[in-house]
């Protein structure tokens, strides 16, 4: 396993972080535990989580991922070996079983304060924000359309004096965005370094995968110069990434073959893009998914890959890409495909 360091940082992560989104839901508390412990012994000393987990977002399913990550570290003691992350919920229809308020003070210290209490944990390596207070683009939306009627009051130095608050109580290590913009990355950016005693952001977790390289388009030229790392989710976009939908195919307990609504990367140019993958995969002896998760990690952008699956032979796959190096041929005829069909799924 290769490990990088979090920007700005000596704590050291795994290249390939656990995603955790499926327990309570498609995952028994039992199978979270038995894919921690395979991780864990593999290397992977990174895990994220979120307290919107497990999704589909659901009242009576509310944080259950963060407490069985909680009762594992309870029962294996593991918790000062693992790099933990999670996020606190932002302001939408599916989210208001959790709160209405958005990243108030007391939402923020409250969604805390009931993480550190289900993880087992009196302190968390990395806070994240799950997605902007504003209207903007994400979750799918490929361009920003400005709305006179869209209200929001920039509230950002007040989110970082809250974030900061809970950094000098020992809570929060480090802080993060995540599905965030250029723009909201350097509006955080630009309020810490104007005003020093306000925690920087080290990381941003957005989408990235091989049907969705936008964050080259703006955020990449960010993370350089401003030394954020990308925490990469859905680098399989969805399982699509696997192949196993391809013809058609819906498997028994997948997640698409579970929840249709979740058709981010299923549409009919992205389907054609992930054939195109497929074959040169098996031209190379290769799993597309390990294709796949081999070339998010060869991102110089990156800090690290968040996997997820929901079985064991997925993820002992999953894990095993981080050893592929892929040639170079294998990743100019990668370009060249992008180039044919570029972001066919936002």
């Amino acid at each position: 396993m290769d490990y990088s360091y979090l920007p700005h940082t000596e704590i050291e992560v795994s290249k390939i972080c656990l995603g955790t989104m499926t327990w309570g839901k498609q995952n028994t508390e039992a199978e979270g535990h038995e894919q921690m412990d395979h991780a864990f012994d593999k290397g992977v000393n990174f895990f994220d989580t979120a307290e919107l987990y497990p999704i589909p977002a659901e009242s009576e399913r509310y944080a259950e991922t963060e407490r069985i990550i909680g009762n594992w570290f309870k029962k294996t003691g593991n918790r000062d070996k693992v790099v933990l992350a999670t996020k606190i919920a932002g302001k939408a229809e599916f989210t208001k079983h959790i709160r209405t308020t958005g990243f108030t003070r007391d939402a923020i210290i409250g969604a805390v304060e009931g993480s550190l209490e289900r993880l087992q944990t009196d302190y968390l390596d990395l806070y994240q924000l799950h997605w902007p207070d504003r209207n903007t683009n994400y979750f799918g939306k490929r361009g920003y359309e400005h709305s006179a009627t869209d209200y929001w009051e920039d509230n950002i130095h007040q989110v970082l004096e809250t974030l900061r608050d809970l950094v000098r109580e020992g809570k929060i290590r480090h802080i993060g965005l995540s599905n965030e913009t250029p723009w909201g990355v350097m509006r955080y950016l630009e309020e810490s370094k104007v005003h020093a005693s306000l925690p920087r952001m080290i990381t941003i977790q957005n989408p990235y995968s091989l049907l969705n390289r936008l964050f080259e388009v703006g955020n990449a030229e960010v993370a350089h110069r401003e030394k954020i790392g990308l925490l990469a989710y859905s680098p399989l976009a969805f399982g699509v990434l696997s192949g196993k939908y391809l013809g058609n195919r819906k498997p028994d307990n997948a997640r698409l073959t579970l929840f249709p609504n979740y058709a981010r990367y299923s549409n009919e140019v992205a389907t054609s893009a992930t054939q195109k993958y497929y074959e040169l995969a098996q031209e190379h002896n290769l799993s597309l998914a390990q294709m796949a998760l081999a070339f998010v990690n060869s991102r110089p952008f990156l800090t690290s890959t968040i996997i997820g699956a929901t079985s064991m032979k997925q993820l002992e796959e999953n894990i095993a890409s981080s050893a592929i190096t892929l040639q170079e041929t294998v990743l100019e005829r990668i370009e060249k495909i992008h180039d044919e069909i570029p972001n066919p799924a936002p």
